[in-house]
């Protein structure tokens, strides 16, 4: 999604339910992608506008169309400051279509979210931001990691916030304990597996 290529994800049931995870922008075209499906939840990793920009329209688009209110449930309450300058961010970017948001309802470490009749538990691995959280789905051995754990290398921690002894220590600890063959879907790029990360990821090789 957006010029900045980030990675949105719907997942969906077959019972036609789904959730939608980090809508940076293109809020229409994500609804378009979503016909058909009832959207129980837009959930965000982080406060970054190329994660969360698209959550404000999207949430009045597929109320709008469900007829009841679709929450947004956001990373930790520490992610506020970024998701409250989200369009002060994309002016200076020059880009269009990106809103603030502020979530129905705030992430903690620990929460069990209840979603596709499955348990999706949320670890809060911060360093790229403060408040960042990954969606753990054990069940169905998937993890949709935000900008922590990429293929081939890890979240960016330059900026004035970013902690990288903090994001190492939290992939360490929450991500390379689940199994080897856990599918992780990053904020960015292609899909890589738990067990190839920690094998061969540049970060980790010391």
């Amino acid at each position: 999604m957006t010029p900045i290529r980030q990675n949105c994800t719907i997942l969906s049931d077959q019972m036609g339910r789904a959730i939608v995870v980090d809508p940076g922008g293109e809020s229409v075209r994500l609804a378009r992608e979503a016909e058909g499906l009832h959207v129980e939840a837009i959930l965000l990793t982080h406060g970054h506008l190329d994660h969360a920009g698209g959550a404000a329209d999207l949430k009045k688009l597929l109320t709008d169309r469900q007829g009841g209110d679709v929450p947004v449930i956001g990373p930790l309450r520490e992610d506020l400051f970024l998701l409250s300058r989200i369009e002060q961010q994309a002016a200076a970017f020059g880009l269009d279509g990106m809103k603030s948001v502020t979530p129905d309802r705030f992430s903690s470490d620990g929460d069990i979210l209840s979603f596709l009749g499955h348990d999706i538990e949320v670890a809060h691995v911060p360093g790229h931001t403060p408040g960042h959280v990954v969606f753990i789905l054990r069940q169905a051995g998937l993890v949709i990691a935000g900008d922590t754990l990429f293929r081939g290398t890890v979240g960016r921690t330059d900026f004035p916030y970013g902690n990288e002894r903090q994001l190492l220590e939290g992939i360490r600890s929450r991500l390379f304990t689940l199994p080897a063959d856990t599918i992780v879907l990053p904020g960015h790029g292609l899909p890589t597996t738990i067990g190839e990360e920690r094998q061969h990821n540049p970060a980790f090789q010391h």
